[in-house]
């Protein structure tokens, strides 16, 4: 499937992914509407990975001016408080807009989006938080298929006929879901497995260097993040197909950047394109761009 990806990060300041032919938002940072001018309004979904205000400013503009009966819906983490104070504020401060509706989510809950798709959220650890505890989620769009099983591949279209006459179609098929998508919004690199066989990856590199302790300042100033070398030194040991790059401090140029993803992907022998969400910029139709490896 192809994609046409818009999208904005910085970290601290803000962050949005549009998906356009999808009506699909990840995170609704500040510009976000600005940025997408009349396309906002295709947006049908909005997945919130966690209540930090670079990540949920936009949903103001965004609602004022989109609004409409049932849309968008809008997704966050069960366990963070700030989502229904939004939602009860917006509600009193723009009483005629009430189209809007709220969701919340917990690890592995999905959302459908469509027939053949639908989002599952991934419980990440940007927020330290017990077990069982979801304030910060990652998400993973999946692509369903129904797929002639091996053992009746032999047959021809006649002989298939009439077993789905007799046995059912779901004795015969079998669902394949494809994850053509994982956005892992704000966290650091823990278990590889969680975003092993994505087709695209959206990972956050807050950090080129692996220092310790280095963190960006948030509300409870302890927020946990991903460091360059980390990200990409994950992604030579998994399957991936394409690696999107974002939520760089806007302490580094892009020369430093590309640098760094440059030297370290020879390094790591990736052998995927790896594209970069530079500081401070939008990024429109990403996959269509040159990346910067391949």
């Amino acid at each position: 499937m192809n994609l046409n990806i818009t999208a904005y990060s910085t970290a601290l300041f803000s962050t949005w992914i549009n998906i356009e032919e999808l009506g699909l938002l990840f995170d609704a940072g500040d510009g976000v509407t600005s940025g997408l001018l009349q396309k906002s309004g295709k947006i049908k979904h909005v997945f919130i990975t966690h209540p930090d205000r670079d990540h949920i400013t936009g949903l103001f503009q965004l609602n004022q001016l989109n609004t409409r009966k049932g849309y968008p819906k809008i997704y966050y983490p069960k366990h963070s408080g700030s989502f229904p104070a939004m939602r009860d504020f917006q509600h009193k401060f723009d009483p005629h807009i009430q189209g809007a509706t709220w969701h919340e989510l917990e690890h592995l809950d999905t959302i459908s989006i469509r027939n053949d798709l639908f989002v599952e959220a991934i419980r990440n650890e940007h927020i330290e938080a017990p077990q069982g505890i979801s304030k910060s989620l990652s998400f993973k769009l999946f692509q369903t298929k129904q797929k002639l099983r091996k053992e009746f591949t032999h047959l021809d279209g006649k002989n298939i006929k009439d077993l789905i006459k007799i046995k059912g179609r779901d004795a015969l098929m079998e669902t394949i879901n494809t994850n053509i998508l994982s956005y892992a919004g704000d966290t650091p690199v823990d278990d590889y497995s969680t975003w092993d066989h994505s087709e695209i990856l959206i990972h956050e590199s807050t950090f080129l260097q692996d220092q310790e302790g280095m963190i960006v300042k948030s509300s409870s100033n302890k927020n946990k993040h991903s460091k360059l070398n980390e990200v990409l030194q994950m992604v030579s040991e998994i399957t991936v197909g394409k690696l999107i790059l974002n939520h760089f401090s806007s302490r580094y140029s892009k020369q430093e950047i590309d640098a760094n993803v440059i030297k370290l992907c020879k390094a790591y022998n990736l052998k995927i394109p790896v594209h970069v969400i530079y500081p401070g910029e939008i990024h429109r139709d990403i996959l269509n761009t040159r990346p910067i490896y391949e």
